[in-house]
């Protein structure tokens, strides 16, 4: 009796959790379902009532491009994806595009001569042709972002990234260079904070070589800020008891602004990393210290959520938006994002993207 009880249990059971799982895949897809469901569709004519001013931060005009992490999900596009990705981008006002580098480990996105013979795998296709002739069809610039062979993460040594990075911005250029008006720039790919043992050195080498070697193609590096939530993205902690003060945040970027400055034309802090209610305080000594030092003051104005325990999803339209004013009241120069396609695109793999898109053009009166 008590087997045959447990035995029509697990079969109810399953047959709820079936249904549960069929409900919302039915009434995802638009024209799959039968009846009611298919029948209802948005009123296009309905529009949120905010009640914060419009358009009252710094709109982002340029991404990351994502296409070798090691930490969010891979989304498998072809060009046809990719192109009608850069045609979203467009549509907000993006003018830039930036590969967030060309390599991590043995996974690369060309066919690198240096990096095949050193093991790495060869792709499928070849992403950096790929991303530069759609920027050149979008009227767009493409920085590329350089090799990070992981010897990094595991030494703490930064000197093989130099060593790689001396031949892969050689043969790039060679490759690239030339051939399409939309490469504009470098990305050194290394994130860094203040305490990066040799990343003055390694900063300087690298933008040094990119921009000798191209002809003074600006530079640029998108470095963390060492707040409350810089915390590892494989731990299971949200936020850390120890977090760096601005006067500590002032004085030691100051010394490597000052120090990589002619080799680096703008640095993009990203932004995720403390709390919104220190926003202006950071952002108003960045600014003061890119000013000082003759760099370009940006935001990397994080698209992804670092407050959930889940890693990583889209982020709330407010804590976007909040970040953004603040931008605008410090004056910088420009926003940038990590990452569109991921946490932005309406065709992203995430519903919520769409929907971020959606709040977004609400809020800066898009079309």
């Amino acid at each position: 009796m008590e087997t045959n009880n447990r035995r029509d249990f697990l079969k109810k059971a399953a047959i709820a959790g079936a249904s549960a799982v069929a409900i919302p895949s039915m009434t995802a897809c638009s024209g799959s379902t039968s009846g009611n469901a298919s029948s209802l569709s948005a009123d296009n004519s309905i529009q949120s009532s905010l009640i914060v001013p419009k358009a009252n931060g710094l709109s982002i005009t340029g991404t990351f491009l994502d296409e070798i992490s090691h930490d969010i999900p891979h989304q498998n596009w072809g060009e046809k994806e990719w192109d009608l990705d850069f045609r979203h981008m467009k549509n907000i006002g993006i003018d830039t595009v930036i590969m967030i580098r060309s390599g991590y480990r043995k996974f690369i996105t060309y066919p690198s001569e240096y990096l095949l013979k050193k093991g790495c795998y060869m792709p499928s296709v070849d992403l950096v042709d790929m991303y530069l002739r759609l920027a050149q069809k979008y009227d767009m610039k493409f920085y590329f972002g350089l090799y990070d062979s992981g010897e990094y993460w595991d030494t703490g040594d930064l000197s093989s990234e130099i060593e790689h990075n001396k031949y892969v911005i050689d043969e790039v250029w060679k490759k690239y260079g030339d051939k399409y008006k939309s490469f504009g720039g470098w990305y050194i790919s290394g994130e860094i904070s203040r305490k990066t043992k040799g990343a003055i050195n390694a900063f300087y080498s690298m933008g040094k070589q990119c921009k000798d070697v191209s002809g003074g193609l600006p530079t640029f590096i998108s470095p963390w800020i060492d707040g409350k939530k810089a915390v590892m993205a494989a731990s299971g902690q949200l936020t850390k008891t120890e977090s760096v003060s601005v006067q500590e945040h002032e004085k030691e970027w100051g010394e490597i602004f000052d120090g990589i400055k002619g080799a680096v034309d703008a640095c993009a802090f990203q932004d995720g990393h403390i709390d919104y209610d220190e926003l202006d305080a950071f952002f108003e000594v960045n600014k003061k210290l890119a000013d000082k030092y003759g760099l370009k003051c940006w935001t990397n104005a994080e698209t992804f959520d670092r407050d959930m325990p889940i890693k990583f999803l889209p982020i709330k339209f407010d804590k976007l938006r909040m970040k953004l004013e603040a931008a605008k009241r410090a004056g910088y120069d420009k926003a940038i994002t990590f990452e569109f396609s991921h946490f932005m695109s309406p065709q992203s793999a995430y519903l919520q993207a769409g929907h971020l898109y959606d709040r977004y053009k609400e809020y800066f009166e898009i079309k």
